[in-house]
């Protein structure tokens, strides 16, 4: 009746441990009253492990909002150290209640340094700019611009385990660790030479167009296809940009005077990285394909 025991950073937390049980009994009451109550409660499950999985990223949106409406102007502290400082405290108090694993936490620091060189290339280049003051940074760039595309890397992380990713048609580690290299350096060559972005998009089509990703939400899998979920994501991380521009984290020289939107065309940027994101998480969490006669059949039982 319940979830087939997954390595789940959920699972490893006592406080949700405990409630195991009585998840179960509830889980077979609901199966009782028949297939709406049973939708329904799939569907609750299915925004509770999405929250789970987005806390990071949830908390450090939370606080550039709380920061831009109640930080003091003038304190010993900039608004930006006050960011940097809070991130840290954020993912080591996650590591300490266990309600993220060390694995994670490695993905999360690869995605640190892979964002921070990036935002140093794009601020020097007048990409965007970080309009206020702060003793933790490097050549312009605050520090916990590392951690918000961390949470990137962190909510993958997650998602993966909460919800128990199988794959089918997965393209292998190979041709998705070159088609990330291309994407990443083409965020910094389109400045100079032509931009390839057009030729990036079809190659992955032509990579994950058959990739379809099974996940777990209750008792059997669900899938879609991987291009929907990578267009899903971005598009969620957009939002977030929005929230970080209105609130005057960073700015893009149109916002310079008066806020306004981000461009949909970021949302193609924005595209391309959770590509990046997702094979550097791969390293760490290996593509298993789908066997429904192994989980499926036997779970339904």
């Amino acid at each position: 009746m319940t979830d087939i025991p997954t390595k789940s950073a959920a699972r490893a937390w006592p406080p949700i441990a405990r409630f195991a049980g009585l998840e179960a009994r509830l889980g077979a009451w609901v199966l009782a009253k028949g297939p709406i109550a049973a939708g329904l409660y799939e569907f609750l499950r299915f925004g509770i492990k999405q929250g789970w999985a987005c806390m990071f990223g949830g908390l450090l949106c939370a606080l550039l909002i709380a920061s831009y409406l109640f930080y003091p102007a003038h304190t010993a502290i900039s608004r930006y150290d006050f960011l940097t400082l809070s991130a840290v405290v954020i993912q080591m108090a996650l590591l300490a209640l266990r309600m993220e694993t060390w694995e994670e936490a490695k993905v999360i620091a690869l995605f640190h340094v892979v964002g921070t060189v990036m935002e140093i290339f794009k601020t020097a280049v007048g990409s965007w700019i970080y309009p206020d003051a702060s003793l933790f940074r490097i050549a312009g760039v605050p520090l916990f611009t590392g951690f918000m595309y961390a949470s990137i890397g962190s909510y993958i992380a997650r998602v993966w385990r909460l919800f128990d990713f199988r794959f089918t048609h997965h393209p292998g580690s190979g041709a998705t660790l070159l088609l990330a290299a291309a994407i990443y350096l083409n965020f910094f060559t389109h400045h100079y030479v032509v931009d390839i972005r057009l030729g990036l998009f079809a190659s992955t089509a032509l990579l994950f167009g058959r990739t379809w990703v099974h996940f777990k939400v209750w008792r059997v899998h669900r899938k879609m296809p991987l291009l929907l979920g990578f267009l899903l994501v971005a598009l969620f991380i957009w939002f977030a940009e929005n929230i970080g521009t209105g609130t005057r984290v960073w700015l893009y020289p149109n916002q310079a005077s008066t806020w306004a939107m981000v461009s949909w065309q970021k949302l193609g940027a924005w595209y391309l990285l959770m590509i990046i994101s997702y094979v550097l998480v791969t390293l760490v969490n290996k593509p298993q394909s789908y066997q429904e006669d192994h989980i499926d059949r036997r779970d339904s039982k």
